[in-house]
């Protein structure tokens, strides 16, 4: 159990810096509520499970080439400037009368969660640095099974950070006032938009080479 709890407590950790992840969860919770913040964030879970997956059977070796790279770092790039600007654009508050009309639906989030986190190549590699070595100096001491087994606490952890983070933000809908409200969404768009440009910026540096 004790194990489990480490893996659980890794999940939180690794979920808990600022990136773009937390930036899009914030921005949903304040416009649409906590269910489509919370489904932001299964979203992008989705996309570490898969990562985590590649790195456990050994198949994540094909992401080293310049290709592969050159391609997830541009897609990074317009998958987060999209959705920067649309978060810049989208905050300003609505009439009360259109609120209950201003709506996301579920799946939308569940996708924009894991299109960000799937797009974004440096969850590749810090997967690759942080699960991949951590899979190595423990795969000695466990079976397979038991490895994800105790690999699903890792989940555990992401999902209570983001039920969390939804929670926070969707709370702060009703107590704080509507221009901080929407500056909130424009910074939570420009943190977006400056990861976006910063892949932008590699994937040019990859094509000049």
């Amino acid at each position: 159990m004790s194990v489990f709890l480490t893996y659980i407590l890794l999940g939180i950790s690794l979920s808990a810096p600022v990136g773009p992840i937390n930036a899009a969860q914030i921005d949903k919770g304040i416009r649409f509520g906590f269910m489509n913040a919370w489904l932001l964030g299964v979203g992008a879970m989705l996309a570490d499970m898969v990562f985590m997956l590649m790195i456990f059977f050994g198949i994540a070796n094909w992401v080293d080439t310049p290709l592969v790279q050159t391609f997830l770092w541009s897609f990074g790039f317009f998958v987060l400037c999209y959705t920067g600007v649309e978060s810049i654009l989208k905050s300003s508050p609505p009439p009360a009368s259109s609120e209950l009309t201003r709506r996301e639906s579920p799946n939308r989030s569940l996708l924009s969660g894991f299109l960000l986190a799937i797009s974004n190549p440096l969850n590749i590699l810090f997967w690759l640095g942080i699960y991949g070595s951590m899979l190595a100096q423990v795969s000695q001491q466990y079976e397979n099974l038991q490895l994800l087994l105790y690999s699903s606490g890792i989940f555990v952890g992401i999902l209570i950070w983001d039920a969390s983070m939804a929670a926070l933000s969707s709370g702060a809908k009703r107590v704080v006032r509507p221009k901080v409200l929407q500056s909130i969404s424009v910074l939570s768009g420009l943190i977006l938009i400056l990861f976006g440009l910063y892949f932008g910026f590699q994937a040019a540096q990859l094509l000049l080479a």
